[in-house]
């Protein structure tokens, strides 16, 4: 099953709603509420697909995506 992570902000309602909506299509996802913390998360396993808001608090998305590019291949 495909693991999808996706980090939001602090609306809980739109990142509860996104994931709802992933779980009932068959994805195994995980959620962050911030940049930092989904960063942490990508260390243990890294996702088939991450959904990252630009406005994420700690960090946004595109540092979020910097960072995730240094240490591995991604497109």
């Amino acid at each position: 099953m495909p693991t999808i992570r996706s980090g939001g902000r602090n609306d809980r309602n739109i990142l509860t709603s996104v994931s709802i909506a992933l779980e009932a299509e068959g994805y195994r996802n995980h959620t962050y509420t911030d940049g930092a913390s989904a960063l942490d998360g990508f260390k243990t396993t890294l996702p088939d697909l991450a959904i990252l808001d630009i406005k994420m608090p700690r960090m946004d998305g595109m540092e979020t995506l910097r960072r995730l590019r240094q240490r591995i291949r991604l497109p």
